[in-house]
């Protein structure tokens, strides 16, 4: 049977762009579990989710269930479940034959180097991606998100991006906060955390720079910027993935 993977569609050729998603979607790939992609709307993600009986993953600020993508539905088993991590979690249990995510009862570690890297992430560039984002989504989606985020930070997304000597503050911190993720790599020989085998930490650090890669665009300032960072890690990585990289 195939798994279904619900994710954020975009008007990139290549579809997939959300960083949590594409936890979801390489660990599936590196696995090589036969699965299938429903393209689910920004707008319309609760009302998918609660139509389908897929859990929420957190609550919102008034105290009201928060739905998010990623999620699948396991025909196999009957579960529907969201969160990447979780789904990571029920993918090494449910498929024990398939490639190791958490190899030598390594979980623990590696859920602290994914809340690790979320919390070496700059705000600052983050609104900044914020802009880029609604660029690449369809139009009922980016209107929706605009609306959303734009109220919440009282002012347009593009003017959420730092300019000048703003702008070359808050790279500089981006580089620093995310330069203690990539040192991580300096202590293993291979290209992976744990040598030559990827690891679900691997696909996390892989997947932020699919986002980058992708919002920004190849060509992009930004995305050169970040490959000549910490000896070319980010882009070496996703070069060490490429098999993975599939959107079905």
């Amino acid at each position: 049977m195939t798994i279904t993977l619900f994710d954020l569609p975009s008007t990139l050729p290549i579809g997939a762009w959300s960083p949590n998603t594409w936890k979801t979607r390489f660990a599936l790939n590196y696995q090589g579990i036969p699965y299938v992609t429903e393209w689910v709307e920004w707008p319309d993600i609760e009302p998918r989710c609660i139509e389908l009986g897929i859990p929420p993953t957190a609550k919102k600020a008034n105290g009201s269930a928060r739905y998010t993508l990623p999620a699948i539905h396991d025909p196999a088993t009957g579960v529907f479940l969201a969160d990447s991590l979780l789904i990571a979690e029920y993918l090494a249990k449910t498929y024990p034959d398939a490639p190791a995510l958490f190899p030598n009862n390594t979980l623990a570690l590696q859920v602290l180097f994914s809340d690790l890297f979320r919390t070496k992430l700059s705000n600052r560039c983050i609104l900044g991606i914020l802009s880029a984002q609604a660029r690449v989504m369809l139009p009922r989606s980016a209107e929706a998100f605009r609306t959303r985020f734009e109220a919440q930070f009282g002012a347009r997304l593009e003017d959420l991006v730092p300019r000048g000597e703003a702008a070359d503050a808050e790279w500089a911190k981006f580089e620093i906060g995310i330069g203690e993720i990539a040192v991580l790599y300096t202590k293993t020989e291979g290209p992976f955390l744990m040598g030559n085998t990827a690891c679900w930490a691997d696909l996390v650090a892989a997947a932020h720079a699919m986002w980058w890669r992708t919002i920004w665009g190849e060509e992009s300032d930004e995305w050169a910027r970040i490959t000549a960072w910490h000896g070319g890690l980010w882009s070496r990585l996703l070069v060490s993935l490429k098999d993975y990289q599939q959107v079905v």
